[in-house]
């Protein structure tokens, strides 16, 4: 069973920056399985089923190529933003797989992996980036900002650490009505600045409810290292001014993960509070389409956590296992190619909202408000003649 706040910051692996100043990569402290030859410690390895753990790796290889697919289309201008999450699929498929499907889950912007591995529509998802009709918010919400209220699967904010807030409020509604659902909630190291992350933190310490806080500790937000975000070693101490646990886990070790995440579960459902869990990783892409993390981030920490892909050390455990070989590997990236480009070519052909849609899903029912400004609108267009859409995919 992983430690919680009890691990001493300490470095394991160090080298030089070419000042001669010494700079961490990998901290001791971290919760690992999976050790540097991706060779499972019998002692730490949890039982998890063979058909969930290939469920794991299939999510975790559909997000990459996913992220992949996103990013092109945003390079060949056919969408106007995007944001990755390349070398984060571990966190995101390690703790969702350990989730029921009557939990809540508060993602932010960079957790597709929660949304594939949740069983969201991947055409839907396509839609969003495109804003069009088959969005489920007809293009009221920025890309990447998925809503899918039926998988309880909340609608990403584009303000940092709104989330955390909100999952505490859905689980504080949970311990009032004494049912079992917990809310796991994400955000990344830039969040725990953040006002939310306090207040939310605070009253779920405070009212023990049951909410699991995933910070994704990829060393910058945007541009900014952690090292100017916080004074603290290890973002899982947080935890102890809030009067919870916190552990600090390899981010890019899905089995890690998934334990922690197993421990924060149990936990939460049994009545015991809320956990925080630190998955320290790097992001290995840029912030979104629109960032040049070269100008910033630093090569050689880059190049070591590159080493680290959490897709290649899972798929070593697996093939260690007999569960997993080259031929297998080939067939899944076919298959995931071949659904994204059926995907892609759904989402691109479907019409843009009609111009109606700005007056539907505001409320059950329209205002009389709502149904003058729709009605004057509608004249508007029979004066005008039918609205163009004259707008560009847009470079954020």
């Amino acid at each position: 069973m992983p430690s919680t706040n009890k691990e001493k910051s300490k470095t394991a692996k160090k080298t030089s920056n070419g000042s001669g100043k010494k700079t961490s990569y990998l901290r001791e402290d971290l919760y690992r399985i999976l050790n540097d030859k991706n060779v499972a410690d019998p002692k730490k390895e949890p039982k998890i089923d063979k058909e969930i753990l290939l469920a794991m790796y299939r999510n975790m290889v559909r997000t990459r190529l996913y992220d992949e697919r996103g990013m092109m289309l945003q390079r060949q201008g056919r969408i106007g933003f995007y944001v990755p999450s390349f070398g984060q699929e571990a966190i995101q498929t390690g703790t969702a797989a350990c989730l029921k499907k009557e939990d809540w889950i508060f993602p932010s912007y960079r957790e597709p992996g929660v949304f594939l591995y949740r069983g969201a529509s991947i055409v839907s998802m396509f839609c969003n980036l495109w804003g069009n009709s088959g969005d489920v918010c007809k293009g009221r919400q920025m890309p990447v900002h998925y809503s899918f209220a039926d998988l309880k699967l909340f609608s990403v904010s584009s303000p940092i650490a709104t989330q955390v807030i909100q999952a505490v409020g859905a689980s504080l509604a949970s311990k009032i009505r004494k049912t079992k659902e917990l809310a796991v909630t994400y955000c990344g190291d830039g969040g725990t600045s953040e006002t939310d992350f306090h207040t939310g933190l605070t009253f779920a310490g405070a009212m023990k409810t049951p909410t699991v806080f995933i910070v994704t500790n990829n060393q910058y937000a945007i541009s900014v290292p952690l090292h100017k975000q916080t004074g603290a070693k290890r973002l899982a101490d947080k935890a102890i001014g809030y009067g919870m646990p916190g552990i600090a886990v390899d981010g890019n070790d899905v089995l890690a993960v998934y334990s922690a995440m197993k421990d924060a579960e149990k936990r939460a459902r049994e009545g015991g509070g809320p956990t925080l869990i630190e998955a320290v990783t790097l992001r290995m892409g840029p912030h979104s389409s629109s960032d040049d993390p070269t100008r910033y981030r630093d090569e050689k920490m880059y190049d070591f956590w590159k080493g680290r892909d959490p897709i290649v050390r899972f798929s070593d455990y697996l093939k260690s296992k007999k569960l997993w070989d080259d031929k297998k590997e080939k067939a899944l990236h076919s298959e995931i190619k071949e659904e994204l480009a059926e995907a892609v070519e759904k989402a691109e052909k479907m019409a843009i909202p009609d111009v109606t849609d700005l007056f539907s899903d505001v409320y059950a029912e329209k205002t009389q408000q709502l149904l003058r400004q729709e009605a004057e609108l509608l004249k508007e267009q029979e004066l005008r003649g039918k609205f163009e859409n004259t707008s560009e995919a847009f470079p954020l």
